[in-house]
This record gives C-alpha cells, structure tokens and sequence, in this order.
C-alpha cells in the first residue's frame, strides 16, 4: 500500500511539471537530494562504526550485562508473562540496552528476536500483552545518545552537534513513561470489559 502512495505521489509530481514546464526544476532537484543521501549515508557510517564498536567494547567490558541485571527486576514487572530466565527477557533487555546508547540499527535484530520467543511463548497469532508492551516499549525507548541524530547535525555542519543529548533524556523518557501509562490503561480497560 505505501508503495502505491509513494507512485502516486511521485507520478503526480513528475505529471503537473510536464503541464506546468518544469521538468528541469524537478530533474535537478531529483540529482541533487540523491547526491545529498548518498552524502548523507557514508557520513553516517562512519560514527555508526565507532558507536558500534564503542558498544562492542562496552558488551566485551560487561557494561551490558550490567545493565541488563540492573534493568532486570524492573522489566520482570513491565513483563510478568514472559518468565525471568526465558530467552525473551533476555533479548528485551538487550534491546533496551542497545536503544538506550541510540543504537536503533543494533537494537532492531534483537527486537525482532524478542517478538519472535514472545509469539512462540504466547502461542497465538494475535499480539500478546507482552508484544504490546514491547512495542511501545521500543518505539519510544529511553535514549541517552541519540547518535543517528548527532551524526546527521555533525554532517550538517552543526557547532555543537551534541547538545541535544539533554533534551532527548528528557524527551525519550518522557515518551516512555507515557508509552507505558497508555499501555497499561488500554490493558486494565480490556481486562475489565472482559470480567464484565
């Protein structure tokens, strides 16, 4: 479906500029934001490569592992239907790991992992609360550095690409706590309609 949005939008465009005699406008403007992307891209792979590898070090210094008993009685709660030493919980909290230094691309292989043990535990082809929970979980994680967007501000030539660090904190766990209010409501709600 988005596919067809995304022809229909581009045919479109290319359409009203041949009537409107502007085809040159929209070729030049087709060159140059593919120039700017492809820009774009390697200048990102360079601090991704050096966020991976910092994440690397940190995984191979027990960092994560820290991390991961610290946030475990916590997310045993946020979780209860998923039991404390299955493979799930692990997966989960490396995720949460990963999202928390910013690292979307690394956390996103763990996420799918994480929905895949909790669909086997669940046995249903309908989402578990725990599969809710866990994607609204992820969608607004807590970031500490946002490093997609420091790359991007630093490709961008901005002075001082990191200062947004405090206010995606401030943001991102905001978005979560609230993520997880809606999540929790919308659940009591259903288990309430159903004891009715």
């Amino acid at each position: 479906m988005v596919n067809v949005i995304w022809m229909f939008l581009a045919a479109t465009g290319i359409i009203y500029a041949m009537f409107n005699g502007t085809m040159e406008d929209v070729n030049e403007a087709l060159f140059k934001s593919a120039n700017e992307a492809v820009m774009l891209a390697i200048g990102l792979v360079s601090v991704l490569v050096f966020w991976l590898g910092m994440m690397r070090i940190a995984e191979r210094a027990g960092l994560l592992r820290g991390l991961a008993k610290l946030f475990k009685p916590i997310f045993t709660r946020i979780f209860p239907e998923i039991p404390e030493n299955h493979p799930a919980m692990g997966y989960i909290l490396s995720n949460f790991s990963a999202n928390l230094f910013g690292l979307g691309n690394a956390a996103t292989p763990l996420g799918i992992k994480a929905m895949k043990e909790m669909k086997q535990l669940s046995g249903s082809t309908t989402a578990s609360r725990s599969m809710i929970t866990f994607l609204a979980l992820n969608t607004s994680s807590v970031t500490l550095i946002p490093t997609t967007v420091i790359a991007i501000r630093m490709q961008q030539g901005s002075v001082s690409p990191t200062e947004i660090v405090g206010t995606t904190i401030i943001a991102t766990t905001i978005s979560t706590i609230g993520a997880l209010t809606i999540d929790r409501l919308f659940y009591n709600r259903r288990v309430r309609r159903k004891q009715r």
